[in-house]
């Protein structure tokens, strides 16, 4: 029978030319963890552990979706994001982490008891359900073009008992989009990715996460930027806020663009990575 300890070693010999040594490690423990309900810190006390011929076979399958560059969190169905459990599958982005901290950022911003929040290019729903999670009195929407992605975001929120308003629109299409009260909040983690970052990505990223997802043309890098910022000057109560993650290749060409818009209180914030990775700005009724 095969342990723990020979589980790592197959791992680590069998995905050295996909990962590196840490990311190996993280992801075969939580393949270990995830197939013996064992905890991190009891799989490394007692490497010995043998495994069942069950879990040998699924773990030898796993193995093999994963050289194929494939995500181990499409594999596994399911992430964590801000202590919850989202499903996640082909039609919606994995959440990162620093899309936490943009989340943490709302948070703190956000008035208080009860809020009107709208969450743009919702896909799995990370946001727009913690944000419902953590502010319970708020009233959270959450729009995406992906009929997809927007089956996986129902599910994560019904499973995770937060109620949101999901609405199937394109916001390229803005002024389709009819809101029945004007916004405390807008949030958005729209698609920033250009060719010339798509190669410097990880397969794993742009072979099996969304296209429609991730990417917009070179020469538009701020397409969605200025589509959601537009929708936000109709739809923002005076003094409402607007929260973006942004491409920290371009966080002085989204400041103007806002600026250019009379958006006001710009400030542009690192992630914990030191990179600029998101924004927020206000709404002033005297814009135009």
């Amino acid at each position: 029978m095969k342990t723990v300890a020979d589980v790592l070693n197959t791992f680590k010999h069998g995905l050295n030319a996909v990962y590196d040594s840490l990311e190996v490690d993280a992801i075969t423990m939580l393949v270990l963890s995830e197939l013996t309900g064992y905890s991190k810190a009891k799989l490394k006390a007692f490497p010995e552990t043998e495994l069942t011929g069950e879990q040998q076979e699924r773990l030898t399958s796993m193995l093999n979706q994963l050289q194929t560059g494939q995500p181990v969190q499409y594999i596994l169905g399911y992430t964590e994001f801000y202590g919850l459990r989202f499903e996640v599958n082909s039609n919606v982005l994995i959440p990162r982490p620093e899309t936490e901290e943009l989340v943490n950022w709302v948070i703190e911003s956000a008035p208080i008891p009860a809020v009107n929040i709208l969450d743009i290019g919702t896909g799995s729903g990370c946001i727009a359900i913690t944000l419902k999670h953590e502010l319970k009195q708020a009233k959270v929407s959450a729009i995406d073009i992906s009929k997809g992605a927007l089956e996986v975001a129902k599910r994560n929120a019904d499973s995770n008992h937060t109620p949101v308003n999901f609405i199937h629109a394109d916001i390229l299409n803005y002024e389709a989009i009819n809101m029945d009260n004007r916004l405390d909040i807008i949030v958005s983690n729209p698609p920033y990715v250009t060719e010339t970052d798509k190669r410097q990505m990880h397969t794993n990223v742009t072979d099996f996460e969304p296209h429609s997802a991730l990417f917009v043309p070179e020469e538009d890098p701020l397409l969605f930027y200025i589509a959601i910022a537009d929708f936000a000057i109709k739809n923002l109560k005076p003094g409402g806020l607007l929260f973006f993650e942004i491409n920290e290749s371009y966080g002085k060409e989204t400041v103007e663009m806002l600026l250019n818009k009379s958006f006001k209180n710009i400030e542009l914030r690192k992630d914990m990575s030191g990179r600029d990775r998101m924004i927020r700005c206000s709404y002033q009724v005297n814009c135009y």
